[in-house]
């Protein structure tokens, strides 16, 4: 075992930050399987479970590291856990208020209902679409994972039509290598 390391872990011993609640400093401690001081992707995908009791599935997990991994290491560490959690628990708030039918996961018409709330003017048959692409319930229907990673694919994509359409109109006009590059830019590896 390394110096460094067994710093890391002689500090979770001590507990929690000060700036960090004992209930969010737990969630950590049981998610850090390997007890680094730091989250993957692949243990916070153990850790999550949707509403059916079934896992987050890997991309949205990946995502969201993406999101709050602010040293670019590909993890996260107590801090960046904590802003995670107040996240998911957002997210789990705004898609419970839409689960209308309380089946622990929104079918096209519950999701078309969402994204015009949030301002998406799309379609029911967009809806239709994308509850094909990311149904894995078979049951024509998108658990809480699968709507974050369609929420914020949905905001990041409008994020860079809109960052084209400088006349705000609606419409752009994209050479094939900038249409690549704004998809290039909104995918999670």
């Amino acid at each position: 075992m390394s110096w460094g390391y067994g710093q890391q872990y002689h500090h979770q011993l001590q507990g929690p930050p000060s700036d960090v609640p004992l209930y969010i400093w737990e969630w950590f401690k049981a998610v850090d399987q390997e007890g680094n001081g730091s989250i993957s992707a692949s243990e916070l995908q153990r850790a999550l479970m949707n509403g059916n009791w079934s896992p987050f599935n890997e991309e949205t997990c990946r995502l969201m590291i993406g999101m709050f991994d602010q040293n670019h290491t590909g993890t996260i560490e107590i801090h960046e856990f904590a802003l995670l959690w107040n996240y998911i628990q957002q997210w789990k708030q705004c898609f419970d208020s839409f689960d209308r039918d309380r089946s622990g996961n929104i079918d096209a018409q519950e999701l078309h209902q969402a994204l015009h709330t949030f301002g998406y003017r799309i379609s029911m048959n967009f809806c239709k679409l994308v509850m094909t692409k990311f149904d894995r319930t078979g049951c024509q229907a998108i658990n809480l994972d699968d709507f974050i990673q369609i929420c914020v694919m949905l905001k990041s994509l409008t994020d860079g039509f809109r960052a084209k359409d400088t006349d705000q109109t609606g419409i752009i006009n994209l050479q094939y290598e900038e249409f690549l590059q704004v998809v290039i830019d909104n995918t999670v590896i």
